[in-house]
């Protein structure tokens, strides 16, 4: 019962960081765009799948309060600011995306907001992050690290390397979705971000061996974890070539498999903690008989949520006319 639990939290998170991940990504490049013409359609791309993405944050909070309590508490008194932050922040890029069509001559203010909103909420996701893989200062089951323990320089870091994986993975959506003007600036901001997330995952990786970081040590227990960044090592060469051959398709879905495989080597390296390295999946697991009496909802809800997701993506697949964008 257990792992069906842990199973769902990780499939949550995971389609949370691709879909809404793509959504905050070019969120962070409307700031970069100056032309009206080009951010309407830069919004129609993600407009008809834009409230299902944010209900998988939704889904991961709700398993987290019910399924694994412990952790839920830990984190929310560990990452209080942050987390508040965050939510802040995708508020109002909600608010931008509503209102920005129903003014002209405050609409600057509105662009700013969204713009702003998605690096903020990108930024204290990386920093949690961070943080976690870091490692809380966790005392007799209760976080002991203070108000600002989580800011630190390798969360920051993070914080920084994720605002630039979701504006990559938001390029690439556009380049999927879109044609003319947008495709082309977004081709060529596709070849800036990949270069600038490869070298921060080059300074990640020196930075944890400089500091001797606990999760290094998984890796050398467990030799098999290579095989996730072997996947994103092909990944990025696919990558690569259909940034060269200016392919429109396959960007997105080599973006997408590098993230799974980012997620994959960091759930594997803090198992079978769910805090590292302080909590483990047993410990943090409500009752049984909660964890059983939930299941029959999350057996019903998640795969209708999961359909719900598949045909909203199939009904809306292909690129966006530009005729049909709204003013």
């Amino acid at each position: 019962m257990v792992m069906f639990w842990v199973s769902l939290l990780a499939i949550s998170i995971l389609l949370y960081v691709l879909l809404d991940g793509a959504d905050l990504g070019i969120g962070i490049l409307f700031a970069s765009t100056r032309g009206e013409e080009e951010r309407h359609v830069m919004l129609s791309a993600v407009e008809p799948i834009w409230d299902g993405n944010e209900t998988w944050l939704v889904v991961t909070g709700v398993i987290l309060w019910g399924a694994f309590p412990v952790v839920y508490a830990t984190l929310l008194s560990a990452f209080y600011l942050p987390l508040f932050l965050m939510l802040a922040g995708l508020i109002l890029r909600g608010v931008a995306f509503e209102f920005r069509n129903k003014t002209q001559r405050m609409r600057w203010i509105w662009d700013l907001s969204f713009a702003g909103g998605s690096l903020i909420a990108s930024f204290m996701q990386g920093i949690t992050v961070g943080a976690l893989v870091e490692g809380l200062q966790v005392t007799n089951g209760q976080y002991s690290g203070g108000d600002f323990g989580w800011l630190t320089p390798f969360a920051a870091l993070c914080g920084i390397g994720l605002c630039l994986g979701y504006a990559l993975l938001g390029a690439c959506w556009l380049v999927k979705k879109c044609d003319a003007e947008v495709r082309d600036r977004a081709h060529r901001q596709i070849r800036v971000l990949a270069v600038s997330v490869l070298v921060f995952l080059v300074v990640v990786f020196v930075y944890a061996l400089t500091e001797h970081l606990p999760i290094l040590h998984r890796w050398i227990d467990r030799p098999y974890l290579f095989a996730f960044p072997a996947i994103g090592a092909i990944a990025a060469i696919v990558l690569g070539h259909s940034i060269l051959s200016l392919n429109d398709r396959w960007p997105f879905y080599m973006v997408a498999l590098i993230f799974v495989s980012a997620f994959g080597t960091l759930a594997l390296s803090f198992w079978p903690y769910m805090i590292p390295f302080v909590v483990t999946v047993d410990e943090a697991a409500a009752p049984r008989s909660s964890l059983e009496f939930m299941f029959w909802g999350g057996a019903v809800v998640f795969p209708l949520m999961l359909l719900y997701t598949l045909v909203s993506y199939t009904v809306f697949r292909g690129k966006i006319k530009t005729t049909a964008v709204h003013y």
